[in-house]
């Protein structure tokens, strides 16, 4: 009988993990069926991943719009208090990240750790932010005249991030929460040759408080799916980082069409605290004047 155990412990295949899109709170396959090879560093084969076609890209879009009017009503503390439950998520599940990290950009297991602590804690500062940063770049603004003058700002709209490409997780990171943390929803151009961290970042994301839709992540050849994204009428700006010079022009003329904000690649540590340059870069300010009514001899209607 411990023969036959023995035996048969021996022949179990492994089950290996099949990654699939994120989009609108599911995970489908990619509508084309088409997969592509991912590998480490050393060219070891690690999975199949969804190759994305443009109608994944629209699906994404339609998802994020729908999602919008929710996550951009939503109080600034609720927004807090869901990007915080994403870090608990993902301390969780720490272990996994770290090894698909350290295949990924080719770590060592206690470097690779160290970045997923670092992304962790990235979302737990970008938490932070997301009831403050309206103190920062908003306000009462001085006029000459009996009126109260308020700038408030409010999330631009649906925005479509390339992730960096050599930095899978941090960076992956570093440009998704900022959009998010100000009320905007986000589709995810995961990088071309390491997608396996924002695949599963995705079942995060989907078993954390985030509404559906809100984060929507793609995988597949980056300026096949950026492409009708930059074009795309319904998409309000569109964050660069992961694209060469040659693309990224070819995307700003593209999201030129209907006047896409633009945030162009730059080289950009992102080990190091990040600034609000990102939290800013997708607001809008909207500007309110209201009368205080006519003033009387004590100075004051009131």
């Amino acid at each position: 009988m411990s023969e036959k155990t023995d035996k048969t412990e021996q022949q179990r295949l492994s089950v290996f993990k099949t990654y699939k899109l994120y989009v609108g709170g599911k995970f489908p396959r990619s509508e084309s069926g088409r997969v592509y090879e991912v590998t480490d560093s050393k060219g070891k084969w690690l999975a199949n991943a969804p190759l994305s076609s443009r109608k994944d890209a629209r699906d994404a879009v339609v998802a994020a719009r729908k999602a919008f009017g929710g996550w951009s009503g939503a109080t600034a503390y609720n927004r807090g208090q869901i990007l915080y439950r994403v870090a608990e998520m993902l301390e969780g599940r720490k272990d996994q990240f770290v090894r698909e990290v350290a295949d990924a950009e080719g770590l060592s297991k206690s470097k690779a750790a160290a970045v997923v602590d670092a992304a962790i804690d990235r979302w737990v500062w970008y938490a932070g932010w997301t009831d403050k940063i309206a103190q920062v770049v908003g306000g009462g603004n001085p006029v000459a005249g009996p009126f109260f003058n308020l700038s408030t700002p409010e999330p631009t709209g649906v925005v479509t991030v390339l992730a960096p490409q050599e930095s899978s997780f941090l960076g992956l990171v570093s440009v998704i929460a900022p959009v998010i943390a100000t009320g905007n929803t986000v589709i995810v151009i995961a990088s071309e040759n390491s997608p396996l961290p924002a695949l599963s970042l995705g079942e995060v994301l989907a078993t954390s408080d985030l509404p559906g839709g809100v984060v929507n992540v793609l995988s597949g050849k980056t300026a096949e799916i950026a492409a009708p994204l930059a074009a795309h009428q319904d998409v309000n700006a569109i964050d660069l980082a992961g694209a060469d010079d040659v693309l990224a022009k070819d995307l700003e003329i593209a999201a030129a069409d209907n006047l896409k904000r633009v945030v162009r690649p730059q080289a950009v540590d992102y080990s190091r605290t990040p600034g609000i340059e990102r939290l800013t870069a997708f607001l809008e300010t909207k500007t309110v004047w209201h009368p205080t009514g006519a003033l009387g001899a004590s100075g004051s209607s009131y």
